[in-house]
């Protein structure tokens, strides 16, 4: 038998998969933990119970959250839904656009922004912007691409059989095109076709073969040709599935028809897809080629450009990339999802994008020793957390790193490479989150309680879901402003002190005693269970033989109450200071360390000897653990 004393002082492996309970022998082991629910983990290794959700607004239905930054001082949350966009600065909502994006298709928009302009693209609809030109001046419109002379530079591709021939009545004004095979659907009418090299519209589709169009540029002759192709993007062969800026150009990464190709604008010409004669600031198109399917998911712009594929990842480089210097090179066979987009993420020059089976999430990284890039999953150690991702952000300022999941949770990474933490934990809701965004400093998520959808933020100084804070001029016993949770049972903190649940009735609760300022919403409880002990002795490892704990010694900082539980049932630890012990009292926060006696063998290998779990609405932050045990292995 021996005395072992075991200190605990990071928990920066955060929560560890439940397969690995028999690899003591692993650092991870000493630094994780098995159960990491409603916290933060810090990346000095400490955690925090998670901030709280602000109550913003009731939104429309399911959606998308996504950020829209003009400058430090305008920075707007869109919040996508079935037919609309509503617009909000911090918690205001500024305006509504109507949309042409049913609920069905918001799964699948992709965006990107430059100035006061955002670009949304999805594969079955037109492509628009939504333009800022002024405080609460917005508009969604149509792209409109750089024309000339009667010449549209969009995308051309034939997508038909390379023998059919097209055939004009005349060279100018409004004639009749007679292909050699059917060619033409109804949804080509306003469509360009480049016959010859030179531009026609279509006006009338009259049958497969026959088509009248407008001469945009006088034609070449009227004899039949090989040598012609359509607009790539329309409702007939579909519109740009991604898009994203790079080295000052637009780059769109395939269409419905199109899934493998890539179409690069002219430089500083963003709407101006002419390919020329192939000059440096020309615009660049090519197909992605290889032995499996590359239909591209998600383009992004990192130190080169990076294209996300539903079978592989790839690099485009050039320096700087123009039609004779692109290269396009194959770097991992991992792939991207394929019935959603979840937008990749740059943090600290990696990019972190989920894998394609929806149980991984990579981080694509360019190696200098290699001069290639890797993709290694940050979630190996975590992987019963990934569920499905939905959507993804990076919270910069707190280093958190948050997937949405289909299960209606919240993965969380604490992500600081430079000090090779990654840790994991899990955020849960009453309800079920269905997207997120971090705008600025400020974590926006959208969460369906019952059959309502809710914008809610991210408050550190709520420990509460759905939390509205409020206060009176004089004492009251009866406070409103909770129709958002009208039926559901809330925790109530008021005048620095918890009160009795209560019951939401007609968006208003009643309080036991009046207060002067009140802080209400849903409970949520955190959760810490450790990995069961794994301590090497004389005799061997302690995995499988009986542990004794004898003492728990708990390092608090700025916590409110601490719920225990060391075998004998959950329990409420009072904290001593100067004398005086205060439970259910006016809460001062305490910072220091708890011991805490415990008592009995332990024969369950895999049982933690200690379990904190509190939905009480206070602040906890915990440093760290010093454990006292006997063992008998």
């Amino acid at each position: 038998m021996s005395l072992i004393t075991v200190q605990k002082t990071s928990f920066a492996s955060g929560e560890l998969s439940p397969h690995l309970l028999g690899r003591g022998d692993l650092s991870a082991y000493d630094n994780g933990a098995m159960k990491l629910r409603n916290v933060f983990i810090h990346p000095t290794g400490g955690l925090t119970r998670r901030s709280g959700l602000r109550h913003v607004a009731t939104a429309r239905g399911n959606g998308r959250l996504v950020a829209f930054e003009f400058n430090v001082a305008q920075i707007y949350l869109f919040v996508f839904s079935d037919g609309f966009v509503e617009i909000y600065h911090g918690d205001v909502k500024e305006t509504e656009l109507a949309t042409p994006w049913t609920a069905a298709q918001i799964a699948e928009l992709n965006w990107v922004q430059s100035a006061d302009t955002m670009l949304v693209v999805h594969p079955d609809v037109p492509p628009k912007k939504i333009v800022r030109s002024g405080a609460g001046v917005w508009a969604l419109e149509d792209w409109v691409y750089v024309e000339k002379a009667g010449r549209r530079f969009v995308p051309h591709h034939k997508f038909t059989d390379g023998t059919i021939t097209l055939q004009a009545s005349a060279t100018t004004g409004t004639i009749t095109v007679t292909a050699s095979a059917a060619v033409f659907q109804a949804g080509h009418v306003g469509c360009r076709f480049r016959l010859q090299d030179k531009d026609i519209e279509i006006t009338s589709v009259s049958s497969a073969t026959s088509a009248q169009a407008s001469v945009k540029e006088t034609l070449v002759s009227i004899a039949p040709s090989e040598d012609w192709e359509e607009q790539a993007f329309s409702t007939v062969r579909g519109w740009p599935r991604s898009v994203c800026f790079h080295q000052d150009r637009m780059v769109i990464g395939g269409s419905r028809d199109e899934p493998n190709r890539l179409w690069m604008s002219k430089s500083s010409d963003i709407l101006n897809f002419d390919l020329g004669t192939g000059l440096d600031d020309e615009a660049i198109e090519f197909a992605i080629l290889s032995d499996q399917i590359n239909a591209i998911r998600a383009v992004f712009s990192g130190r080169h450009l990076q294209i996300f594929t539903s079978g592989a990842e790839w690099m485009v480089s050039g320096e700087p990339l123009t039609p004779s210097s692109v290269q396009i090179k194959r770097q991992t066979r991992v792939g991207s999802l394929t019935d959603r987009t979840v937008p990749p993420r740059d943090v600290d020059g990696a990019t972190l994008f989920s894998s394609r089976s929806g149980h991984e999430l990579r981080e694509f990284l360019f190696t200098d020793v290699e001069q290639a890039y890797q993709a290694v999953d940050l979630a190996l150690l975590a992987r019963h957390l990934i569920n499905a991702p939905r959507d993804q952000d990076f919270d910069k300022k707190r280093r958190l790193f948050h997937q949405v999941m289909g299960d209606g949770t919240i993965a969380t990474v604490t992500v600081y490479r430079a000090e090779k933490v990654t840790a994991w934990s899990a955020q849960q809701t009453q309800g079920a989150f269905r997207s997120i965004a971090v705008v600025g400093d400020q974590t926006y998520v959208l969460v369906l309680r019952g059959a309502q959808y809710n914008i809610e933020a991210f408050d550190e100084t709520l420990n509460v879901d759905g939390g509205v804070s409020m206060s009176a001029a004089a004492p009251q016993d009866v406070w409103s402003g909770l129709s958002h949770l009208d039926g559901m049972s809330v925790k109530v903190f008021a005048d620095d002190t918890v009160h009795a649940d209560a019951l939401v009735s007609a968006g208003q609760i009643t309080l036991s005693y009046p207060a002067s300022t009140v802080v209400a919403g849903l409970g949520y409880a955190h959760v810490i269970e450790p990995m069961p002990p794994s301590v090497a002795t004389q005799r061997g490892g302690v995995q499988g033989g009986k542990v004794r704990p004898i003492s728990v010694t708990f390092r608090l900082e700025n916590t409110g109450a601490l719920y225990l539980d060391t075998g004998k049932g959950l329990a409420e630890i009072p904290f001593k200071r100067f004398g005086q012990t205060y439970l259910d009292a006016p809460i001062v926060l305490y910072t220091g360390d708890k011991t805490v006696r415990a008592l009995g063998w332990r024969r369950n290998g895999i049982a933690p000897l200690w379990r904190i779990e509190q939905d009480t609405p206070l602040p906890f932050t915990l440093l760290s653990v010093t454990t006292e045990m006997n063992i008998n292995a």
